[in-house]
């Protein structure tokens, strides 16, 4: 993609050279950093802004193939002491490959970068001889799994099989596009916004013109952003117009409003007080009706049964990599088996807030086992008053690909909708309360 360059200051590549420090030796999410108003990246123009932004994104996403690059023109790693110098070479390249960048900007200005640091300037010339010699190397194809850490690929390869865990990490490659849910008249918002209609009814939009907030409809509330594959689990719920459902774990909202929009009666629940707010602010725009309420569900105690709930818990997240490819560096196998602990003790607590015949929906949007296929097993095994509901392709716009064997939904980015290729990878279940005999 070709990106205007930012001023002759290079604040941008600066705050993407932080950014990128953060995230791989800090092991700080990407967001919180993006989000963080004392940041360098705060203080840059909007299309400064976006630079830094692409261009950390890109290193992440592309790590693999830029070290496959610069492996064979560096005789050995780059020792302790050279301070960024490795991550500014790692820029060079992305920006070199990746990027667009004209070679003389990308090799002068990561020069620039170099001598502005006292530990890297002491390398400004191995980083300009490297990268002149990336630039005048023939491009060849690296294989996509290259950039998944092995710790990830070794876990996606035995639960899915080499083959889909390559069309995972090629996924994985590509920016996620925008995907909405419409409130109602999902062709004409398409037709507005320049995007297409899935078969499960999310409009997706590849081209963006404006920023979100900018784009028509936004103001008036007529739509939210939320992935085609986010927008599935909702739907295992059926018809909810009238019945009192809750949505657990809920922000930043997208699920309760597909349940408002549906006529259900939602209690939108999170232990995020600011979160929630998010969701509160959304509803609002959305102008659509629930109640909700700030609270960690494993001590909340709530004053009525439900006809159904959907649990979206908390997650390692490993399914929305596209979004977020920060992840693979900032979460570990450790901290998905203590997700895992968590996951267990919220589906048994909520379990009994089930009316009888009544539905729930547990759901993550990972990619391990750990947090869909094999909870729901050992859920089912402790409970015997609930059995799988699984649901007919018709309800998921035909989609009978995301239906896995024991008929929960199993979707993986390398999946497609139609034509659509790319999507976030999620797990849900849906069960049925049985009534008491």
């Amino acid at each position: 993609m070709g990106l205007k360059q930012p001023a002759a200051h290079d604040a941008a590549r600066s705050a993407a050279l932080a950014l990128l420090d953060a995230v791989l030796r800090g092991h700080h999410a990407l967001d919180g950093l993006l989000d963080d108003p004392n940041s360098a990246f705060a203080r840059l123009d909007g299309r400064d802004r976006a630079f830094a932004h692409a261009l950390a994104a890109t290193a992440l996403r592309r790590k693999g193939e830029a070290d496959a690059i610069l492996a064979p023109l560096l005789q050995k790693p780059l020792p302790k002491s050279a301070g960024p110098a490795p991550l500014i070479l790692l820029l060079g390249v992305v920006q070199l490959r990746f990027l667009d960048v004209p070679a003389h900007a990308a090799i002068d200005r990561s020069v620039a970068l170099a001598h502005a640091d006292p530990k890297a300037r002491h390398f400004a010339g191995l980083i300009n001889a490297v990268l002149r010699r990336a630039a005048a190397a023939p491009i060849e194809d690296t294989p996509a799994p290259i950039n998944t850490p092995g710790w990830l690929w070794q876990r996606w390869a035995k639960a899915y099989g080499d083959e889909t865990a390559a069309a995972i990490a090629r996924a994985h490659r590509e920016e996620a596009p925008l995907d909405i849910s419409a409130k109602s008249d999902a062709a004409g918002w398409a037709a507005k916004l320049g995007g297409v209609v899935l078969a499960t009814g999310t409009i997706r939009i590849r081209t963006m013109t404006a920023p979100v907030s900018e784009l028509p409809g936004f103001a008036e509330g007529a739509w939210w952003v939320q992935d085609a594959a986010a927008a599935l689990p909702a739907r295992l719920l059926g018809d909810v117009k009238g019945k009192h459902v809750a949505d657990l774990c809920a922000a930043p909202g997208g699920k309760t409003a597909q349940l408002a929009a549906s006529g259900a009666i939602v209690t939108a629940v999170d232990s995020s007080a600011a979160r929630l707010r998010r969701l509160e602010e959304n509803m609002a725009r959305l102008k659509l009706p629930c109640r909700a309420i700030a609270a960690d569900i494993l001590k909340w105690e709530p004053d009525q049964d439900f006809d159904a709930i959907l649990l979206d818990a908390p997650c390692s997240a490993t399914g929305t990599i596209r979004r977020h490819p920060d992840l693979p560096y900032v979460k570990s196998a450790e901290q998905i088996a203590e997700l895992a602990k968590l996951q267990t003790k919220m589906l048994d607590r909520v379990a009994a807030w089930v009316k009888p015949g009544g539905l729930l929906v547990y759901g993550t949007c990972s990619l391990e086992l750990e947090e869909g296929e094999r909870q729901t097993e050992r859920f089912l095994a402790a409970r015997r008053d609930y059995r799988r509901a699984p649901p007919d392709p018709t309800e998921i716009g035909g989609q009978s690909q995301f239906i896995n064997q024991n008929g929960d939904l199993r979707i993986h980015p390398g999946m497609a909708i139609g034509a659509e290729t790319g999507l976030d990878g999620f797990y849900a279940a849906r069960l049925r309360r049985q009534p008491a005999s």
